[in-house]
């Protein structure tokens, strides 16, 4: 927990003189989705706020505003937890996430498509491989989905999107084998990236997807596993 909070206090710059419970919840829901607060750690009041040097009034209004994320959950006489997610949540996630993402796609228009963004998050992702950083690759993975939605240039799509690939990020450290979840995604992100810059986006939205109903799979297969094993 220590070093998650020293890498936490460089955030308390981004909160400038403008400081607000908003910006706050962008912070810790940032963090939450990079892993440095995983399933069921309790976050401290004094501790988090200390570090980004808010007020327990602001960070309390932020944990509320990520309760209603289903981000964090609060615990009488104990505190509030990072969530824990159940295999219904992961599989209302994958839910959600084939019906966006796929509207995207299929919604993009014409080409050519900005598709910069994608192609970083692919650079990304192998980059991370190379370096044998399987939750890198996970890291980027997501990005590469943040991108893809970013596409169809819509706040309140990337508002909805935020906080759902955070919850995904949750599963993902649950099931807690990066490589085996991970790797099989690059090549499948290169095909993704591919055929959007041809301006096949008939065939983006099919590879998409496949993508999504075999990761679904895949991670409630192991997903159902760790957390019986943990109960």
């Amino acid at each position: 927990m220590t070093e998650q909070l020293r890498d936490l206090s460089d955030d308390r710059a981004l909160l400038g003189r403008t400081s607000t419970a908003e910006r706050v919840s962008d912070i810790l829901r940032s963090r939450i989705a990079e892993g440095y607060f995983p399933p069921g750690t309790r976050l401290s009041e004094d501790s988090i706020g200390g570090a980004l040097g808010v007020s327990r009034n602001t960070l309390r209004e932020s944990f509320r505003l990520l309760t209603h994320e289903r981000l964090l959950v609060h615990e009488l006489n104990r505190g509030v937890f990072v969530r824990v997610l159940t295999v219904e949540d992961v599989e209302d996630i994958y839910r959600t996430r084939r019906l966006v993402e796929c509207a995207v796609v299929r919604g993009l228009g014409e080409p050519p498509y900005g598709l910069d963004g994608l192609a970083g998050a692919v650079d990304e992702g192998r980059r991370a491989a190379r370096e044998g950083d399987w939750k890198g690759v996970g890291t980027a993975n997501i990005h590469f989905h943040r991108e893809l939605v970013a596409l169809a240039a819509s706040e309140r799509t990337d508002e909805l999107m935020r906080s759902v690939f955070a919850e995904l990020r949750l599963a993902f450290h649950v099931v807690d084998e990066p490589q085996r979840l991970h790797e099989p995604y690059i090549a499948r992100n290169v095909a993704i990236l591919e055929a959007l810059q041809v301006g096949d986006r008939v065939k983006a939205e099919g590879l998409l997807a496949g993508y999504l109903d075999d990761s679904l799979k895949r991670v409630v297969e192991v997903y159902r596993r760790r957390v019986g094993e943990d109960g």
